[in-house]
């Protein structure tokens, strides 16, 4: 199994081992309290528990080689998962909401609030440390996956922190029906945070482009190869998990032979590897005098020409040409 595997799989048993924590501790602080407010805090962490073990067997897929079924890999595995955690967190807003309007209609006091609140901060804390090895992981590894996962945590921790708050003020108010509206309010944070996942999962499944920034060093590294003779048209690029993938046509004479088309290529592809080592790089060969070289799509993203480089007073090609 690769290391970069391994990692991964060893981030998702640290979120299932922290959500298994939280969801004890804070099981202990509603039962301890009574509070509403920290039960919609604990029926959050069994949704974090349930994400944790589809985190885990997403990055299983996904891991997985190529087959003859599934030629470009499984990375898209990591998707289902956010959109399977983005549906977990609606259920979880759904019963929190259900039981703040009953205990608003029906206020109960608040019992043993220091102890409660005091193994509720210890859960937070958890989270807080597993949300931000996750998102770090998630940025490192470009994983979805890791990163929904650990910002859902991070969701976590001001949830809990506003249930606490709220049981602090009931606790010295007096006023009991605070409790079950702090606690609609989290249900209305998490269901904010479901429809945000949900969107980024369904934008990777539907191919969404590298970001601008990525697009725009790519254009810059294929600029550097533009002269009179030879340019670039119809960049466009994906997204798939984790993996990344580009294709791009590179108009040259017609009359060149094969080997020094193939030897631009060459080139070409490994300016690219040298700044994005794992992008999957497709170059299409075409000759520019050819009508039917042009046109290809409706949306790419624009690599500068030559007149282009020259009016920005920059040396086009690797010699200047």
């Amino acid at each position: 199994m690769p290391l970069e595997t391994r990692n991964l799989s060893r981030f998702a048993w640290l979120s299932i081992a922290a959500a298994i924590v939280t969801i004890t501790l804070k099981t202990v602080a509603w039962q301890i309290t009574g509070s509403v407010g920290l039960l919609s805090d604990a029926a959050e962490s069994v949704v974090n528990l349930v994400a944790a073990v589809a985190v885990l067997i997403a990055l299983r897929v996904a891991a997985m080689p190529a087959d003859k079924n599934h030629h470009f890999g499984h990375t898209k595995a990591e998707y289902f998962s956010a959109a399977l955690e983005g549906l977990m967190i609606f259920v979880a807003a759904m019963i929190i909401l259900a039981t703040s309007v009953e205990r608003f209609l029906n206020p109960r006091p608040i019992e043993n609030v220091g102890i409660g609140l005091a193994v509720s901060a210890v859960a937070s804390v958890v989270n807080g440390v597993v949300a931000f090895t996750l998102v770090r992981a998630g940025r490192r590894y470009r994983s979805l996956t890791l990163t929904a996962d650990g910002k859902h945590l991070y969701t976590d921790v001001w949830t809990s922190a506003g249930v606490i708050v709220g049981v602090v003020i009931v606790a010295f108010t007096g006023i009991e029906r605070l409790d079950p509206v702090v606690a609609f309010l989290v249900g209305l944070n998490i269901i904010w945070t479901g429809w945000k996942l949900l969107r980024e999962s369904t934008e990777g499944l539907m191919d969404v482009a590298l970001s601008k920034e990525d697009n725009t060093s790519i254009a810059d590294i294929l600029a550097g190869f533009v002269t009179k003779e030879v340019h670039f048209h119809a960049l466009r690029t994906r997204v798939s998990g984790h993996h990344r993938f580009a294709e791009v046509h590179v108009l040259v004479p017609g009359g060149w032979s094969v080997q020094q088309g193939h030897d631009l290529v060459e080139e070409v592809e490994a300016a690219l590897h040298a700044q994005f080592a794992d992008l999957a790089i497709t170059c299409h060969l075409e000759p520019s005098e050819d009508p039917r070289a042009y046109g290809d799509y409706t949306t790419e993203f624009p690599v500068p020409t030559h007149e282009d480089l020259l009016r920005r007073g920059h040396p086009a090609g690797p010699s200047g040409s």
